[in-house]
Order: structure tokens, then C-alpha cells, then sequence
């Protein structure tokens, strides 16, 4: 069985800084192309950020481009999500995901997701 669990939403200020955590159980984590989606009350869920396998490439969506990093331990099975000068355009349920491409920002090529965790800026 597969499972993803993100960890280290919270409430922030608005400029805040937080890392969002991804503890996968995949056989073969390295394997796995990852990324991050997010989805605000009343709206699709959208794409954030993806990393290849081995780490080497990324792809952000526009709005986080900057702000945001993706990387990955795969020794320890995990993949962050980096947010730093937070909006509150940000706030919503960031969840993490695995894909057998190597990177993609298309959500249907991903075929385990966690549960989310909620990130909420003040403003």
C-alpha cells in the first residue's frame, strides 16, 4: 500500500515564511516523480510544484515562482515544499503527490495523494 502524509501547515502573517513536509511509504521513492497541489475553498485544485525523481529539475507554477522551492530527501522519503514572503492568496489545502512521470504539472499523472494539510495567511 501507498501512503503520503504532508505535515507543517499552520496559521501565518501575511510575508511569513513555513515548510510543508511529505512522508511517503513508496516502495521505490526515488522513482516517483513528486509534486505539490493546492486547492482554496470553492476553487479546482491547482498545481504548484513539481520535482523529478532524482531532484535535478523543477517546474513552479507562475504564482509561487520565487517564492516558493521544492526539494526532496530520498533517503528519507520526503519531499518540502518551501514557501517563503506568504500571501494570503496562498491560503489553502496543500497536498502532495506522486506520479510514475519523472515530472508533470498535470494532476491527472498523478496517482497517490495525501490527505492535505491547511495553510492559512492573515492578512
Amino acid at each position: 500500500q501507498v501512503q503520503l502524509v504532508e505535515s507543517g501547515g499552520g496559521l501565518v502573517q501575511a510575508g511569513a515564511s513555513l515548510r510543508l513536509s511529505c512522508a511517503a511509504s513508496l516502495r521505490t521513492f526515488s522513482s516517483y516523480g513528486m509534486g505539490w497541489f493546492r486547492q482554496a475553498p470553492g476553487k479546482e485544485r491547482e498545481f504548484v510544484a513539481a520535482i523529478s525523481g532524482g531532484g535535478g529539475s523543477t517546474d513552479y507554477a507562475d504564482s509561487v515562482r520565487g517564492r516558493f522551492t521544492i526539494s526532496r530527501d530520498n533517503a528519507k522519503n520526503t519531499v518540502y515544499l518551501q514557501m517563503n514572503s506568504l500571501k494570503p492568496e496562498d491560503t489553502a489545502v496543500y497536498s502532495c503527490a506522486a506520479s510514475t512521470l519523472e515530472r508533470t504539472r498535470w494532476k491527472n499523472e498523478y496517482y497517490y495523494w495525501g490527505p492535505g494539510t491547511q495553510v492559512t495567511v492573515s492578512s
